[in-house]
């Protein structure tokens, strides 16, 4: 009887989590079309803006202050400063990239956070991950395709945006217990909004937005806010090694809608890359959960 819920609780999260990316590529969809019309630093304000007032409301619920000593730990700063870049180059490169090709590159972060870890917090990565980490950056140079002929120095932006989201995860982990999810995330979207307030005030071209571009906007917040709450729901309804592999399910995601509705198609060499970055961020996640396992064996 045990096992069938906890096989019932599993069958939960992979649903939640299926949900949650495919909630995720609809959102990138919605922040495309916008990109294509308002000025960047107009939508990443709009963006933080938009979904700050959220997670106010739900750290409220909780019994938690949003205006607290904790806002200005040096881990909670040095997230926001992550959540900034990853943000606004996040934003910018949907503006000028193929969306499969953002999506595709994304993928790499889990590598890129597992370097992070090992440099910062000293953990220890053994030969078989740094292998599968290699082979997964050279799948990223296969999507990117530098020095080809139909290469485009923007594509460059989604690794400034895989820098910016792995320090955010990197720095996440410093910040104390004490902190809820709903504050760390108000917190970060507020950074957003006043880098999105302060890209303005340098570029200057802010504008009314149309009825259709304010419905993308709109959209781009309804959906990623409950992609957030479903990834969220997901990790707690079942195991987070049988659930967090179905995260790369976002690539399938955004690759289709971005055939569906950009007329995009990605070529041979953009699909062997995406392919080699998944397999190698679900080895390492399968090699890593195996030393936990051996470790608390021993």
């Amino acid at each position: 009887m045990i096992r069938n819920e906890h096989r019932s609780d599993n069958l939960t999260g992979i649903f939640l989590m299926l949900a949650s990316m495919a909630l995720f590529a609809v959102e990138d969809l919605f922040l495309k079309w916008a990109a294509a019309g308002l000025p960047l630093g107009q939508i990443v304000l709009v963006s933080g803006a938009l979904g700050a007032p959220v997670f106010f409301v739900l750290a409220w619920r909780s019994g938690r202050g949003i205006l607290v000593k904790d806002a200005l730990h040096p881990a909670v700063i040095a997230r926001n400063i992550g959540e900034m870049v990853g943000t606004a180059s996040f934003i910018a490169a949907l503006a000028i990239v193929p969306l499969g090709t953002v999506a595709a590159v994304l993928q790499a972060m889990p590598l890129a956070v597992t370097i992070g870890a090992s440099l910062v917090y000293r953990e220890r990565v053994g030969w078989r991950r740094w292998t599968a980490i290699a082979a997964g950056f050279l799948g990223v140079l296969l999507v990117i395709q530098p020095g080809a002929a139909g290469f485009r120095i923007e594509a460059l932006l989604v690794l400034v945006t895989v820098a910016g989201m792995s320090l955010r995860d990197l720095a996440a982990r410093a910040i104390p217990a004490r902190v809820t999810t709903a504050q760390v995330s108000a917190w970060g979207l507020m950074a957003v909004s006043v880098l999105g307030a302060g890209m303005l005030g340098v570029t200057g071209g802010a504008r009314a937005a149309t009825t259709g571009e304010a419905l993308l906007l709109l959209g781009a917040v309804v959906f990623g806010t409950a992609g957030y709450w479903a990834v969220t729901a997901a990790s707690r309804a079942g195991e987070v090694a049988v659930v967090s592999p179905f995260r790369y399910s976002r690539l399938v995601f955004s690759m289709g809608l971005g055939v569906i509705f950009l007329a995009e198609r990605p070529d041979a060499l953009t699909l062997l890359g995406a392919a080699l970055i998944v397999t190698s961020g679900l080895y390492a996640f399968a090699r890593e959960r195996a030393l936990k396992r051996a470790s608390h064996a021993g």
